[in-house]
């Protein structure tokens, strides 16, 4: 009885070693990400290509980012700063809520601000951008996707 014991301990260690084990990016938002933002009408305002990796428990480092579009209101030295409130299942299923806000550096004054929903691989929602340079308004839907 007591070999019964001992084996059947040893048989639940291994079977629960399994459970969430290696490297599965589906259950982080950790990693390379692309954005394309579109304007009301379908097209497209901005893109750009980042790395996230959560920090704390609603952090979000942002790092590599590079716009793929050009803009005058975005010509160079943005700062980002983001936020990622986590959920998901033991599954490796990753949801929460996103939140990215994009300084500009020059011309200094323009905010853009991403407010939206992570499901797994994609990251979905709405933008806007206020600023004080001439045309640097606006808003749409955006699309996240890991790259």
């Amino acid at each position: 009885m007591k070999w019964f014991g001992i084996v059947l301990l040893i048989s639940l260690g291994l079977i629960l070693s399994g459970c969430g084990g290696g490297e599965n990016s589906r259950g982080s938002i950790n990693g390379n990400w692309v954005a394309t933002l579109t304007n009301s009408d379908g097209s497209t305002a901005f893109a750009f290509s980042t790395t996230f990796t959560q920090i704390a428990s609603n952090g979000l480092n942002v790092t590599n980012f590079t716009f793929t579009t050009s803009s005058p209101c975005f010509v160079s030295g943005e700062t980002q700063t983001g936020s990622f409130g986590v959920g998901g299942d033991f599954n490796g299923n990753i949801t929460g809520v996103f939140g990215l806000t994009i300084r500009s550096g020059s011309p200094g004054g323009n905010t853009l601000t991403l407010n939206g929903n992570v499901n797994n691989n994609k990251i979905t929602g709405t933008w806007a951008l206020t600023g004080i340079s001439s045309g640097c308004t606006g808003g749409g839907n955006f699309t996240i996707v890991r790259s």
